[in-house]
């Protein structure tokens, strides 16, 4: 990597996370910190930046964004949650960067939809099994009532919110890297 690859990485980089910033401020302000809204946004930025600027970028947006959701109040309340939402982030990133480069049939849509169902799927299965089976009973002390509501949280709304995300980027990324690259001629 030359000096101005790099620059040009950390550039992008650090505007995604920008952007992923904005995001979950403004979109958690006015919509009163909905899950469908924020999550779904969040995932089309993780989808976007690996698809747009390669695995090290979106593995950067992917582990970053969980903190940055905490310290603005709108992500988990407990600190210890944190390393599983970035190991479903990092996977969602991996599956969407093996997948959505993948050639399969005659055009990028076919493996831009399967690699957003796979990257939610597994997503949703490292979140759910990952906080729900291990974080709440090994780590927190909770009442079950609050236990129940992060269940909730770290289940099928995570697959949801992550497909939403994923399908957006279905739509956006051929535009995406169409006008990336007609900035480079």
């Amino acid at each position: 990597m030359n000096i101005s690859s790099k620059a040009l990485w950390i550039t992008r980089t650090a505007i995604l996370i920008a952007l992923l910033i904005m995001w979950q401020m403004l979109a958690g302000a006015m919509t009163g910190n909905t899950q469908l809204i924020v999550g779904s946004g969040v995932n089309l930025i993780l989808a976007i930046a690996v698809m747009t600027s390669g695995i090290w970028s979106g593995s950067t947006v992917a582990m970053v964004s969980p903190v940055f959701a905490r310290f603005l109040g709108i992500g988990p309340p407990f600190w210890v949650i944190i390393p599983f939402i970035m190991v479903g982030n990092l996977a969602f990133v991996i599956i969407w960067h093996k997948m959505g480069n993948a050639k399969i049939g005659s055009k990028p849509i076919f493996a831009y939809v399967i690699a957003a169902f796979c990257a939610a799927l597994a997503k949703y299965l490292i979140l759910f099994f990952g906080i729900v089976h291990v974080a709440i009973p090994m780590f927190l002390e909770v009442a079950p009532p609050q236990a129940a509501a992060i269940a909730t949280v770290f289940g099928v709304p995570q697959f949801i919110t992550a497909a939403i995300g994923g399908g957006i980027a279905c739509v956006m990324l051929p535009l995406l890297r169409n006008a990336l690259s007609k900035g480079k001629e």
